[in-house]
């Protein structure tokens, strides 16, 4: 029996304001002095570093933050284990929603729902790791763990390559929860059009079209350079025809750490912000490299 989120489907279908979602929870455990791990990037610290975790989910949430997205981006098997935590995939993930679960009793003051970050991205050398089929039987798995939980929605992230993204979509779309399904784009130096945020040589429209025909609940644009992001909602907006979100990133990642050069300040964010809610975008919040002063700035403007 899922909570009941239909406020959030009000909202993100034209009922109000726009919807707030958290800011980027690798960065803002790295940037709180959490290490962050060669392979697994974050996936190590809710074994580590709970405690950073669910302060961290608690100061998105008080900054004003309507959905909290689990620390489970780098939690899936064909993260954990090629980086050695194959052996507690489903530890990981349970208390990833466990510790947000706590920090929504904690925070929360009004209505917070709780979306489990999945990825199909496995920075792995391991070439197991580079087959669709086995990225799908990964996402599958991962996915039971955080119904089982209880998350509110399902929150695919970093979309980039077609045939992962299809297995992913496929994997989740076999579970009866909402599914949000979020695509990374970036202008590459040098390319004329936009690409996906980690190849230069794949088209964003071609991913767009293909992902577009599936039946999420909202497809967002997360995880791309604020100024790539009119470009790809006018991409999105040309095939799906539903509610959209964005959370953008800010600054750069040389693997495993975040580089906090030229963050966007907080009322620069705002101002890109509403101008994407005038192109009828429902929900912002932040990806990587924005924190809850950057959440805190958008409820303020945007309640």
């Amino acid at each position: 029996m899922y909570a009941d989120i239909s406020w959030l489907e009000d909202r993100i279908n034209g009922s109000g304001a726009p919807l707030i979602t958290d800011g980027g929870m690798g960065t803002e455990l790295e940037r709180s002095g959490v290490p962050m791990d060669g392979q697994v990037w974050s996936g190590r610290s809710v074994m580590s570093h709970p405690k950073a975790i669910l302060q961290a989910h608690e100061a998105f949430i008080t900054a004003g933050a309507e959905v909290i997205i689990t620390n489970t981006f780098a939690a899936a098997r064909h993260m954990l284990e090629p980086g050695g935590l194959g052996d507690y995939v489903r530890e990981i993930n349970l208390k990833a929603v466990r510790l947000a679960q706590q920090a929504r009793d904690n925070a929360a003051q009004d209505p917070l729902a709780i979306a489990g970050s999945i990825c199909e991205w496995a920075p792995t050398d391991d070439s197991k790791w580079h087959q669709p089929e086995a990225v799908g039987r990964s996402v599958r798995e991962q996915a039971e763990v955080l119904v089982e939980a209880g998350v509110d929605l399902i929150a695919l992230e970093m979309c980039e390559q077609i045939e992962f993204s299809i297995v992913a979509i496929d994997a989740v779309l076999e579970f009866d929860i909402p599914v949000w399904i979020g695509m990374s784009a970036r202008r590459h130096q040098g390319c004329s059009t936009l690409s996906v945020f980690d190849d230069a040589t794949s088209d964003f429209e071609d991913l767009v079209k293909v992902l577009s025909a599936y039946p999420a609940m909202m497809m967002n644009i997360m995880h791309t350079p604020v100024p790539d992001v009119d470009e790809a909602l006018t991409m999105l907006k040309r095939y799906w025809k539903g509610p959209v979100g964005v959370y953008p990133e800010s600054g750069y990642f040389k693997m495993p750490n975040w580089q906090f050069v030229d963050i966007i300040k907080p009322g620069e964010l705002v101002q890109v912000a509403e101008h994407w809610v005038d192109r009828g975008v429902r929900m912002v919040g932040g990806c990587c490299g924005l924190g809850p002063e950057h959440i805190a700035a958008l409820r303020q403007a945007l309640k």
